[in-house]
């Protein structure tokens, strides 16, 4: 048994969208001590920095406790009646104390609420988005650990472009609306400057004791040996069965409708970009914007010739994409400005 780390509190799990936050999220949700949620979007749609330091009335309080509740209870996309969790809203802000009680105050005695109640001691929350939200994270819960990871951009490209398909692939859950959002939000330069955007962000905390970044790839190909450092950086006690994780059908993943069919850790999904699914003009625009940051993380540059007519369409078609993906967003933060600051 691990005893010479100091007590973890809380664990998040961070980077850019399809990098695999879901995957460590279910292996680290194996352990006995661990219970993983589903993403809570809690920073940037629940919390600003606006308001970080505002103290909400026990009404208030009890409302964001109420809305934590029903998105775990249900997801994010299509998340539950507040109303329901009323009572057991109550119960949780009942064990603060303190009279002057902020929006992250409420997420953390929520996190380890649930926690307890599933019979698990560390709560870990894997919401990608929160990469971009490391120094608040650090600052405002002093006994987490924060796993970062890293995925070859042009396998995030991929995954990306493909998105919309999840309902299709078994997650009935989604509404048509997100498919649609899904849609909007794929072109190669946006996909790949939010990548950038995850890597820089993440950058700034390389060297701090409380991060850890992953790469996606190490991970899958060494699962043992990566999984027991990182269970050696969070104080946690290696356990075989958190390498038995189910698969989703279809490599997709965050949604619980989907049936999955084996358990492990499948080798074959690095390098999939390889393999089809791309044009010559997507990978192009991708390497070119990640360039350095694609070659610092240990991804190889391929050598390829875009046809100028298609690279001269796919740029053309970028600002209508990006004016729908503006338009989509809207509802998913409680702050555009700073949405869009921090990703830029």
């Amino acid at each position: 048994m691990i005893d010479h780390q100091p007590r973890v509190e809380q664990i998040f799990v961070v980077g850019n969208s399809r990098s695999g936050t879901t995957l460590m999220g279910l292996i680290l949700g194996l352990n006995s001590e661990v219970f993983t949620f589903e993403e809570l979007h809690f920073f940037g749609q629940l919390w600003s920095e606006q308001h970080r330091d505002s103290y909400l009335t026990q009404a208030e309080a009890e409302q964001l406790a109420a809305r934590l509740l029903s998105i775990q209870h249900s997801d994010v996309l299509r998340p539950g009646d507040p109303s329901d969790f009323s009572e057991e809203a109550k119960v949780i802000i009942s064990q603060l104390a303190e009279e002057k009680l902020t929006s992250g105050d409420v997420f953390k005695v929520f996190l380890g609420y649930k926690a307890a109640k599933n019979g698990k001691k560390i709560p870990c929350e894997q919401t990608p988005r929160n990469v971009l939200y490391m120094a608040e994270i650090l600052e405002l819960y002093p006994e987490s650990r924060i796993i970062n990871m890293v995925r070859d951009p042009r396998d995030v490209l991929l995954s990306q472009k493909y998105k919309w398909r999840i309902k299709f692939l078994g997650a009935k859950n989604i509404p048509y609306r997100e498919v649609f959002r899904s849609w909007c939000n794929y072109h190669p330069f946006t996909i790949s400057k939010l990548w950038n955007a995850s890597i820089n962000a993440a950058e700034k905390f390389a060297n701090h004791p409380r991060c850890r970044t992953v790469r996606f790839e190490d991970l899958v190909t060494n699962p043992e040996q990566t999984v027991a450092e990182i269970c050696q950086f969070i104080g946690l006690e290696f356990q075989s069965q958190m390498l038995d994780v189910p698969q989703n059908e279809g490599g997709v993943s965050s949604h619980k409708q989907i049936t999955p069919k084996r358990r492990g850790i499948d080798p074959n999904t690095t390098g999939k970009w390889r393999r089809g699914g791309l044009s010559v003009t997507e990978i192009h625009i991708c390497q070119q914007v990640t360039y350095t940051n694609m070659l610092n993380h240990g991804y190889s540059y391929a050598s390829i010739k875009p046809n100028p007519l298609m690279l001269a369409l796919s740029w053309a078609f970028l600002p209508v994409k990006l004016t729908l993906a503006l338009l989509m967003n809207l509802h998913r933060t409680r702050n555009i400005v700073e949405a869009i600051r921090r990703r830029l």
